[in-house]
């Protein structure tokens, strides 16, 4: 009677894991298809808010791929992966202000209109996201990571919608390189947030906690 147990406990353990990399390789999928068109928009529309949003996404992308290695195994290393996570956000955050910085002393005015169409699109995509993320249950480290990063990539892109506006209205490059210094800032919140939770994580693995 035990052995079916165990047996049927291993097999629903099994089926979890393979939900949950189907899961991961969606979101991941939709990230890197995000990155691409947000890249060749933000490039052809001279906006840093919306390549800053494509940069977010690849490092999304890195993200799930490191919790897709880390899904079914140890603690310690799902630790390490969430912690590779947190440790990508940031250095994108720092990547992205040296950029505000190179377009505040030189650049165009964006082209309101396409920032507004892709930050929209890119909404649309994160509310499918966090959808299929919200189909995973548990305390999982790496899966907290990936929804901490579509929550903030959520946020970034209403507030192009609004940095759009104010682009058509002032025609001005400011506000575009005022939100690229906010994405920045959010970016690296997001990795402090994911390095806090990879820290409570490892101290609930150590033995005798």
């Amino acid at each position: 009677m035990s052995d079916s147990r165990t047996d049927n406990d291993e097999h629903n353990l099994d089926a979890s894991q393979a939900a949950d990399r189907r899961i991961l390789w969606l979101v991941l999928l939709i990230n890197l298809g995000q990155s691409l068109a947000g890249a060749g928009v933000g490039l052809w529309a001279s906006s840093t808010a919306v390549i800053g949003a494509a940069l977010d996404n690849l490092a999304d992308a890195s993200v799930y791929g490191v919790s897709l290695y880390a899904v079914g195994r140890a603690a310690t290393i799902k630790v390490r992966a969430a912690r590779l996570s947190g440790w990508l956000l940031i250095g994108l955050a720092a990547l992205l202000f040296v950029e505000v910085l190179r377009r505040f002393f030189g650049g165009e005015a964006p082209i309101g209109p396409a920032m507004m169409a892709m930050a929209a699109v890119n909404a649309a995509l994160n509310l499918v996201c966090l959808h299929l993320l919200k189909r995973h249950q548990g305390e999982d480290v790496n899966f907290k990571a990936s929804a901490i990063f579509t929550s903030n990539d959520s946020l970034v892109n209403l507030a192009i919608v609004l940095s759009g506006a104010l682009v058509l209205w002032l025609d001005s490059n400011l506000p575009d390189l005022l939100l690229g210094l906010i994405v920045s800032a959010i970016a690296a919140n997001g990795g402090r947030e994911i390095l806090s939770e990879a820290a409570e994580a490892a101290e609930h693995a150590r033995p005798g906690t």
